[in-house]
């Protein structure tokens, strides 16, 4: 979102609990109008108190957040310019779908004729314009949702805040709801912040993702960039899975870097800076290839023996071991019906191009 003015502005914002809980660690952020921002990270790592921080549901110790220009200290949750989607859904049960959505407006007094206007329209949003009548526990999982969704949106805020909102679906209903999301998102314009610990659903849905770590964020970018380019181990291993070499690092001229892993040598590989001394060289599953010869001077490669296979439908894991006990795993898409053939277990060259070597250095 280069160019526009960030909506929301985190400067230096800590939290500590009672006890001395660290929760946020001096976070720093900004997030852009219109954008779908993604706060990831594991239970405990902060991401769940910064969104409440911004939601006005907790207060930092130190820094400042601005939303819409305006500074938030003190402001309560009701004179904010956000609307929060809980986890639980939080739909009234003994209300029917359109009183449900139409609640906050009601509460607030907008009229009888808007409010009636306002409710029809959140809901084609969500596309539920057919359920109004219906009480919540006449609907799927995936429609409850929906309905927490219309009811945050009916009072257009400029940012909506959604705290793990899909993890009561079904994995084939999650994925549904997270293209649905994504569409509500493009159709309203607003500024989605989600917090999740799912990396597939940030991927799917964010336009930038912040991974979180002991109240602090280690890296923020793409979905591209955190993904192909981890800054960190942490990072490497959390966003999907990583082959990991322990490495020396030898040298580093020009742009190369040559580093000593036990069991392979010394290898060089593309590096933009120098890394230090103590490394990791990593792999995504996908970059590895099974070969039936030593791959040529642009690939490395290394020697393994097949354990066992993981059969997922349109492709499967590999799992492999090297001589010096290094696991392995690759992942191999079939594209033909018959689903391909797996190598049977024995040993086999294992590939992959240099620049697709990853070096870590935390």
């Amino acid at each position: 979102m280069s160019g526009t003015p960030p909506i929301i502005t985190v400067r230096n914002v800590s939290r500590l609990f009672p006890g001395g809980v660290l929760a946020l660690d001096g976070v720093s952020l900004d997030i852009a109008e219109g954008e779908f921002f993604a706060l990831l990270g594991p239970s405990g790592c902060g991401k769940t108190t910064l969104l409440r921080i911004l939601a006005g549901l907790d207060f930092p110790t130190d820094g400042d957040v601005r939303i819409g220009g305006e500074d938030m200290d003190g402001v309560p949750p009701n004179r904010r310019p956000v609307n929060m989607v809980f986890q639980s859904y939080a739909v009234f049960p003994h209300m029917s779908v359109a009183d449900n959505v139409a609640y906050g407006l009601r509460v607030t007094g907008t009229g009888r004729s808007e409010t009636a206007a306002r409710v029809r329209q959140a809901l084609e949003l969500v596309r539920l314009e057919d359920y109004g009548a219906r009480k919540p526990h006449h609907l799927s999982g995936g429609q409850r949702q929906r309905v927490a969704l219309a009811r945050a949106l009916v009072k257009r805020p400029q940012v909506l805040l959604l705290d793990e909102p899909l993890s009561a679906l079904d994995a084939k209903l999650r994925e549904a709801m997270q293209l649905e999301l994504v569409r509500l998102q493009e159709t309203v314009g607003i500024t989605f912040v989600i917090v999740t610990h799912d990396q597939r659903e940030a991927l799917s849905v964010a336009d930038r993702i912040a991974v979180m770590r002991d109240g602090r964020i280690l890296q923020l970018g793409t979905p591209t960039d955190v993904y192909e380019a981890p800054r960190s181990r942490f990072v490497a291993e959390f966003i999907g899975t990583m082959n990991l070499f322990e490495a020396t690092a030898l040298s580093f001229e020009k742009g190369r870097l040559t580093a000593f892993v036990n069991g392979l040598g010394s290898l060089e590989v593309p590096c933009a800076a120098d890394p230090g001394t103590d490394i990791g060289l990593a792999v995504r599953p996908e970059k590895l290839q099974i070969l039936d010869a030593p791959p040529d001077e642009d690939h490395l490669g290394v020697e393994a023996t097949v354990e066992r296979t993981a059969y997922h439908g349109n492709e499967s894991r590999i799992f492999l071991r090297t001589d010096q006990g290094i696991p392995l795993e690759i992942d191999v898409r079939w594209n033909t019906r018959d689903g391909g053939t797996a190598p049977a277990r024995g040993r086999v060259w294992v590939g992959w191009r240099r620049e697709d070597t990853l070096v870590l250095s935390e």
